[in-house]
């Protein structure tokens, strides 16, 4: 069992091949995802308890696509996917795989769903993708890469410079985000901020990546939401953490920040309210 414990500790020719078994699991999600996006005959069941959560075929076709480049490719490590739970490796590295993060979007048609891979070991995620097959951007992040490639070409990342609050603009999924107080405490930041926006999922975190907001708040959220995001976020200069500042890779309340200036203003914020 190889023990690693961090981006630093990972020999090259382990990063290369990580890197290029990342893109041919996205590469494997692409086609199974456009299949049925925008189809007539779509359906979703519901896999929610007191909310709608939806699932497609989509989403189970596009991570058994995933799962089996990895068992080719890499049988040796583990899987962690939203859909088909976790399969135990022995590598010390673990695949975290949501097939479509924003399944909810995908059922409207907009283009704000993603496929995020990425690949942790004991101390988090190292290498992360946000793959938006419809638009064909993909978003890089990790091992010393950091860049998107799509219809315009490849470009590198890179967050925004600090500005003050009432000159930024942040993004969150869902008006409630989560609880009650979540919701307050997300409320409390976005009443101080120039432009709120809703409805993003993974390209949210993507669109703070290319410097095109400052923030990303959202709460209730699973390790396969985050992990692909916190690379993509770390490897253009942002910052992401948990609503105490801590690590955000086991999901929960989560803030990706485009630098560390607005992320601790925001975080005092957040915190004000949820400790009120």
């Amino acid at each position: 069992m190889t023990e690693l414990t961090g981006d630093a500790d990972v020999d090259h020719n382990l990063k290369a091949d990580l890197i290029r078994v990342a893109h041919l699991v996205a590469d494997a999600a692409r086609p199974e995802t456009l299949r049925l996006f925008r189809s007539a005959g779509l359906l979703a069941d519901d896999k929610g308890q007191g909310h709608f959560d939806p699932v497609t075929a989509a989403d189970r076709a596009a991570e058994a696509a995933m799962r089996a480049v990895i068992a080719r490719e890499r049988p040796d490590d583990g899987i962690l996917g939203e859909e088909m739970g976790v399969t135990a490796g022995t590598s010390g590295l673990t695949w975290v795989l949501d097939p479509i993060d924003g399944t909810r979007g995908f059922l409207c048609g907009t283009p704000t769903w993603g496929v995020l891979v990425s690949v942790a070991d004991a101390t988090g995620p190292l290498f992360g993708l946000i793959d938006q097959p419809f638009i064909g951007e993909r978003f890089i992040g990790g091992f010393g890469q950091s860049e998107v490639r799509g219809p315009h070409g490849t470009h590198p990342l890179a967050t925004r410079p600090s500005r003050p609050l009432d000159q930024a603009i942040v993004l969150t999924t869902f008006p409630e985000v989560g609880t009650a107080i979540e919701g307050r405490a997300f409320h409390a930041v976005a009443s101080q901020m120039k432009l709120t926006r809703y409805g993003m999922d993974c390209y949210g975190y993507a669109l703070l990546a290319t410097g095109q907001v400052d923030l990303v708040i959202e709460a209730g959220l699973q390790p396969y939401d985050v992990h692909a995001p916190i690379c993509v976020v770390q490897a253009a200069g942002g910052i992401v953490s948990n609503w105490q500042g801590g690590a955000a890779h086991h999901g929960g309340r989560v803030i990706a920040a485009a630098n560390r200036d607005i992320h601790a203003v925001a975080l005092s914020i957040l915190q004000e309210v949820i400790d009120g």
